[in-house]
């Protein structure tokens, strides 16, 4: 291979590394620590935080535009003036001689249009944090803190569902499987390195690291895929409709119970249908009118895939039925030919669609967000739960060491690497430059593949790492003193360069590929602390064989072949 082919791959390695780094350096240099709270908020943290600024910053211009015609529009708001250009030209309107908070405002065609104009702004500056934050290195509940839930399980539920009391052996395969479906659900989600152990006889204690989102950890330890369809009673709905229109305070009870169960025939109930709103929330959209009985159960659908609709492209999960499913639904969609279907989801009418012939092995249906429908997709293929699980305490909880502590540890992780790198300098002169390079370049390929995988620092995560770098500067000490044996031979710089290499490339491998296997099989078997460690070291392993053997031997090259060197700065012994 080529000194310039080589040269371009190391580029394209650092430049690929970069992006995937880049979200992890934006999200803790560049973003302020108020920003970075308020992101990780929920969504309606979040909702609310943006309502209440644009109320306010309205407020502000419309007093502004009160008190003077030639008022200047709050730098604050100078992003509206741009709004306002594109609605004048869009009325075909003449654009203002300046842009004045009075001109701004008279650009919008009401103060709704212009609170939304505002609300906008705050709602994408926010979510786009959330994204980057998602898109960055984590880190675990040693370093950062996270969430802890203390989870009952409800083994009456089991008890009604096969009729007789339980015994022991069938406490214990419940709780055994409810502990396998919430370690493969949180392992699927990318929720990495948690802690979820049995605690008493039915109750589960999770440790989610990060600042993690209540919402998302509820819809993944929570969620039980429940999920049916039933058939829209059509002429009852649309009665409804009028009878709460007319009766928007006298309709429901403070349980959301109808006060007069009357209005609605005696085999249906009613239903919320919700609609996904700008901040990615159940907004309530209107109400329907369903049957009772299940058409078709949940626990029929044996996969659920995600997709995108070809002409809308928006998200859709198509359901794969099993057998007994699908003869249920091609009956009951043979049935109700030109009817309104409905997916429920937690008594939630997510989505709705219309019969135009009988389905029998699957169903597409759309109304979800890409979030939601991976959710309900995943929920899904991990199978409901064995047992009825309800949160009984759920609470942020603080790292186990302060920030001192951490800094005080990353100064000796960073003092460490820079007395390694001191000494290679010291013994082995030039040649240490390079061995600092591969160093450098190593520890860069590392937190970039961290962060591409968005996996989770912890302690142990940064054990591996140095344990790495140790490996590291071992390569790099293997390949020195094979190039220095070849040059007391007598030997040329290049011929003792490629001798070297050539003699160190196996002995390094060797030791490399024995310890990757370990770190394979950890990760695969050993779970939390054990599993960041195996993970970070694996990681690990790979970036110093392609710095000790690729990037070491391109500097070598590059001296030799390049600046025209002809003698190896490596030993004081070796003029």
């Amino acid at each position: 291979m080529s000194k310039r082919y080589r040269f371009f791959i190391v580029l394209a390695t650092i430049a690929v590394c970069f992006a995937f780094l880049s979200p992890t350096l934006r999200w803790y240099f560049m973003v302020p620590k108020e920003d970075q709270a308020l992101a990780l908020g929920s969504r309606e943290q979040i909702k609310t935080y943006s309502t209440r600024k644009a109320q306010a910053d309205l407020k502000e211009i419309e007093l502004k535009a009160r008190e003077s015609a030639e008022a200047a529009v709050p730098s604050n708001l100078g992003f509206l003036v741009a709004t306002a250009k594109a609605n004048y030209k869009l009325a075909k309107l003449p654009a203002p001689a300046s842009w004045s908070a009075r001109a701004v405002l008279a650009a919008f065609a009401s103060e709704n249009e212009a609170l939304e104009a505002i609300e906008s702004r705050y709602r994408t500056e926010v979510l786009k944090l959330k994204d980057l934050h998602s898109s960055a290195v984590q880190l675990g509940l040693d370093l950062s803190g996270g969430m802890s839930v203390v989870i009952q399980a409800n083994l009456d539920s089991i008890k009604e569902k096969l009729g007789r009391d339980l015994n022991s052996d069938d406490r214990e395969d419940a709780m055994n499987r409810g502990l396998e479906v919430l370690n493969s659900r949180i392992d699927r989600f990318g929720l990495t390195e948690p802690v979820i152990r049995r605690q008493g006889e039915d109750q589960i204690y999770v440790e989610i690291p990060g600042a993690a989102d209540p919402e998302r950890i509820n819809s993944i330890i929570m969620g039980k895929g429940k999920l049916a369809f039933h058939m829209m009673d059509e002429e009852a709905t649309t009665a409804f409709t009028s009878y709460y229109a007319a009766n928007p305070t006298n309709t429901f009870d403070g349980e959301g119970k109808l006060l007069d169960p009357t209005i609605v025939p005696a085999d249906t109930v009613v239903r919320g249908f919700y609609e996904k709103d700008r901040y990615g929330l159940d907004e309530l959209s209107g109400y329907m009118v369903i049957k009772k009985e299940v058409g078709l159960d949940g626990n029929h659908i044996k996969n659920a895939v995600v997709d995108r609709d070809p002409i809308t492209g928006r998200p859709e999960v198509t359901f794969i039925l099993d057998a007994e499913g699908g003869e249920i639904f091609y009956k009951l969609t043979s049935a109700n030919v030109e009817k309104t279907l409905t997916i429920v989801m937690d008594d939630k009418v997510k989505s709705r669609a219309r019969i135009q012939e009988a389905i029998r092995d699957s169903v597409r249906l759309t109304g979800f967000d890409a979030d939601e429908a991976n959710n309900i997709a995943l929920v899904l293929r991990t199978a409901a739960l064995p047992v009825e699980l309800e949160p009984v305490n759920q609470q942020a909880i603080g790292a186990s060491l302060g920030e001192d502590t951490i800094k005080q540890g990353f100064n000796a992780l960073l003092g460490g690497i820079a007395a390694v790198m001191v000494f290679m300098l010291l013994y082995y002169k030039g040649a240490g430059i390079n061995a600092i390079i591969a160093q450098v370049l190593n520890l860069y390929l590392m937190l970039s593949v961290l962060s591409a995988f968005n996996l989770t620092l912890t302690l142990p995560s940064i054990a591996g790492f140095i344990l790495t770098i140790g490996m590291a500067v071992d390569a790099n000490v293997i390949v020195f003193e094979r190039i220095k044996e070849e040059l007391l031979l007598g030997k040329s710089r290049k011929a003792a360069v490629d001798a070297g290499f050539d003699k160190a490339f196996w002995a390094i491998m060797d030791s490399n590929i024995t310890t990757f296997i370990a770190a394979m099989f950890l990760s695969q078997l050993g779970t939390g602390p054990i599993q960041g460690f195996a993970v970070s070291l694996a990681i690990g392993v790979m970036s110093s064989v392609f710095t000790a053997l690729f990037v070491s031997r391109l500097i070598f090259d590059f001296g030799t072949d390049v600046l025209g060197q002809k003698k190896v700065s490596i030993s004081w012994r070796i003029k």
